[in-house]
């Protein structure tokens, strides 16, 4: 059974530098996986994503010393319990804004009577029924990260991330500056002091901080303020960079 490096680097506050997954290709998952990213990011969220498409990019990056974890499009229970039964061990919940959907969140990754998760003695997760030990381990191994985003979820971060279960909360930069009336605009000065307000809450409370930032020096200024897993690039991203960077050197 896998050891989920991602979830202890987040209780150790490790710095671990992660690589957003937008394109839904197994190719581009395998490429950046051999980058040497400490995790990458399948996205269900904001990508074409389904179930099939994370199944063959778990298997892509499998066998390189990276964490895949996963962000399902919401916090639903159903999917979540297909994603665990493919060896999901690590996730991403979006917009959780109470104490009660972080632990419902929590709930969905546990077996009963911690949780709500549906037993299968044989899936790609226990790898077909060859963990002997699946069922004692499984709980230990399981990460849950969920995602501020919202002026309420800020108003009950304390809570959140108080919940048991919860590993590290995720501030989405751009929902987040959406919900204090600033859409498009996280570099707004309100929105960065409640970005950094956020971060070092998350971290007094003995989680993990994390953010997204493709900007180099906004990633490390984000670090210095506490954040210890930053997704600082994306297949998408590098993609229409560095095509547009090409065009425009045979242009000039």
């Amino acid at each position: 059974m896998p050891v989920n490096r991602f979830k202890q680097g987040l209780a150790a506050g490790k710095q671990q530098a992660g690589c957003w997954m937008s394109l839904g290709s197994p190719v581009a998952a395998e490429i950046c996986a051999g980058a040497g990213f400490d995790w990458v990011l399948i996205d269900m969220e904001h990508a074409p994503n389904e179930i099939p498409n994370v199944h063959a990019q778990l298997q892509a990056v499998a066998p390189y010393p990276v964490s895949p974890v996963v962000r399902p499009p919401w916090n639903d229970t159903v999917l979540m319990k297909r994603l665990l039964d493919l060896g999901v061990q690590s996730f991403i919940i979006p917009y959780v804004e109470t104490a009660e959907e972080a632990r419902a969140a929590v709930a969905a990754t546990r077996y009963a009577p911690h949780g709500v998760r549906g037993v299968s003695t044989s899936s790609r997760a226990n790898r077909y029924g060859r963990v002997t030990d699946y069922f004692q381990r499984v709980h230990d191994e399981m990460c849950v990260v969920v995602q501020l985003e919202s002026s309420k979820g800020f108003d009950n971060l304390d809570e959140i991330a108080a919940v048991e279960g919860v590993d590290g909360v995720f501030v989405g930069p751009q929902d987040f500056a959406a919900g204090f009336g600033h859409l498009n605009n996280p570099a707004h000065p309100d929105v960065r002091a409640k970005i950094t307000t956020a971060l070092q809450r998350i971290r007094a409370k003995g989680k993990g901080a994390g953010i997204l930032s493709f900007n180099e020096a906004d990633a490390k200024g984000w670090i210095a303020q506490g954040a210890n897993f930053v997704a600082v690039t994306s297949d998408q991203f590098l993609l229409v960079k560095n095509t547009s960077a090409v065009v425009e050197a045979f242009r000039t």
